[in-house]
């Protein structure tokens, strides 16, 4: 059970573990800011024997966050396995909120450091989990697209091989953000260019993409477009028994092929500009 201490840390990722470590039954996570639910997924995705968290925040907040592949897809994980509920809130609250069945903390940060100001009062503690609780029943599911990072890693390897798997792994690994807004490298470049350094036809990691949900054919084709465009992926046509040749994909700059999987994010962002 958690106890009503007050909790100083340096950031959301250590007041979440201690939370976490502590808290039997269910969390009700209220009106954090994008940062706060970065580190609440980063820090359930890694630990075990969780209680049910039930994510209730604003929708701009989450669409910003989850607009990520790497936070996205460690929340689905957590959907999946039933740890993580998420659903919307209409009208915030002053402060962020961890509320569980025996105290409720107010997150309040200052400079570089946040505090977890707690109570136990019984019946402030038992008004609050009753009314979070109403309103999370009554609250939108946030519509989530992105697909689990475990059923990404399976089908990959059973539909395209172990080794761009572990290519991708260690690209993966490698990034610090997936995100389609063009400052960096997003989940369908990122799987482009693993197969260009395993030699996958266009056609086959295409397909694997629509079917596990990252993106759509078309988005895949557009987006090798405009990296074969940049330079970074080339082509060759494969012929096959019956209808148009198949493209394969191969890595279009020596930079690029000289570099492990883990250094190939890197070096694409600076050829990228």
């Amino acid at each position: 059970m958690v106890t009503a201490s007050n909790l100083l840390a340096d950031g959301d990722e250590d007041i979440l573990e201690s939370v976490l470590a502590e808290v039997e039954g269910e969390l009700y996570v209220v009106n954090p800011s994008g940062t706060t639910v970065e580190a609440l997924v980063s820090v359930a995705a890694a630990t075990d024997d969780l209680p049910t968290i039930r994510l209730l925040a604003d929708a701009s907040v989450l669409k910003a966050v989850m607009d990520d592949f790497l936070v996205a897809s460690a929340a689905a994980d957590l959907i999946e396995a039933g740890d993580l509920e998420i659903r919307t809130l209409e009208e915030t609250t002053e402060n962020a909120l961890l509320v569980t069945p025996t105290s409720v903390l107010a997150l309040v940060a200052a400079g570089d450091r946040v505090a977890a100001l707690a109570t136990d009062d019984e019946a402030f503690v038992d008004t609050a989990m009753d009314a979070y609780a109403e309103r999370f029943e009554a609250a939108e599911a946030f519509q989530f697209r992105t697909p689990a990072l475990s059923r990404v890693r399976e089908t990959l390897a059973a539909e395209i091989g172990d080794e761009t798997r572990d290519d991708f792994d260690a690209a993966l690994d490698a990034l610090e953000a997936a995100r389609g807004d063009g400052s960096g490298l997003d989940e369908v470049t990122l799987s482009l260019l693993v197969a260009a350094k395993n030699e996958v036809l266009l056609y086959d990691i295409s397909k694997w993409g629509e079917d596990v949900g990252i993106a759509s054919k078309a988005t895949f084709s557009r987006t090798k477009t405009k990296l074969e465009d940049l330079g970074l992926i080339d082509t060759e046509k494969v012929p096959i028994d019956v209808g148009r040749p198949r493209l394969r994909l191969k890595l279009g700059d020596d930079r690029l092929r000289e570099a492990s999987a883990a250094d190939l994010p890197d070096v694409a962002r600076s050829l990228l500009g």
